[in-house]
């Protein structure tokens, strides 16, 4: 905190405009990475689905392609650097790297109940968040010694595959896939690792969902008192329809 008692990134605020940073994926794309780069050492004899794509596996496997892209925004002014987190979460990664298959023959909540449940994926997604942020943290450390200017680090949370408040199903409009605990759950496990990281702040964004924001905001509290830290929220949102149930 500032002498005045608000946080640095805030004092920044009420001076000037703070920069964000750019795109993670499309930088990423830029590296024309392949499937062993992301199966890496660690995930070479990996039996389940193909792991291309899966942006946040590279804080493990390939850390210095996300530390050269933080390096290039922070060279290009960035004041905030997000973690390359986007999808980090239990449910946002199980495409990838749950082993489950739905037994309803369809993805419901009894399907994400044992994703957000499962153990080794939990600890997994854990591990994924805390090395995102401690890469990040390093590289605006860095260049903040260089510069003389501080660099502030965000945790990235965003959207999910599945929406707490909208049916997947346009035959069955009653139907939820997800339930509101679940939605909770999978961004308190995101939640609690950014801030056990070292983060900034917290990042909720692109999100779609009204519900599945105040998950993310419910686990952010939760997460902010299991930890003990008191950091600052932004909070971005799309604008779909005017049903009432997206932004």
């Amino acid at each position: 905190m500032t002498t005045n008692g608000l946080h640095p990134l805030e004092a920044l605020l009420r001076e000037r405009i703070v920069v964000l940073d750019g795109a993670m994926g499309t930088m990423i794309q830029r590296y024309k990475l392949a499937e062993a780069d992301y199966r890496g050492k660690r995930f070479g004899d990996w039996k389940g689905k193909d792991l291309k794509g899966s942006l946040e596996l590279l804080n493990l496997t390939r850390p210095q392609v996300v530390e050269e892209i933080h390096a290039a925004y922070l060279n290009a002014g960035a004041d905030v650097i997000e973690t390359n987190t986007f999808s980090g979460t239990t449910i946002g990664l199980h495409d990838f790297l749950f082993q489950g298959e739905p037994t309803r023959g369809r993805k419901d909540q009894e399907f994400f109940q044992r994703v957000v449940d499962d153990v080794d994926l939990r600890a997994l997604v854990h591990e994924i968040n805390l090395d995102a942020a401690g890469i990040a943290r390093s590289v605006a450390d860095r260049v903040a010694n260089e510069t003389g200017q501080q660099r502030f680090i965000g945790g990235s949370m965003g959207p999910l595959p599945v929406a707490g408040s909208i049916s997947p199903d346009v035959n069955d409009p009653a139907f939820r896939a997800v339930s509101f605990d679940q939605l909770r759950q999978t961004y308190f496990d995101e939640a609690k690792a950014l801030l056990e990281g070292g983060v900034d702040l917290l990042i909720v964004e692109t999100i779609f969902d009204t519900l599945n924001g105040k998950a993310a905001l419910f686990a952010i509290t939760d997460a902010l008192e299991e930890t003990g830290r008191s950091v600052p929220l932004m909070i971005s949102g799309t604008v779909i329809d005017k049903s009432g149930r997206n932004l």
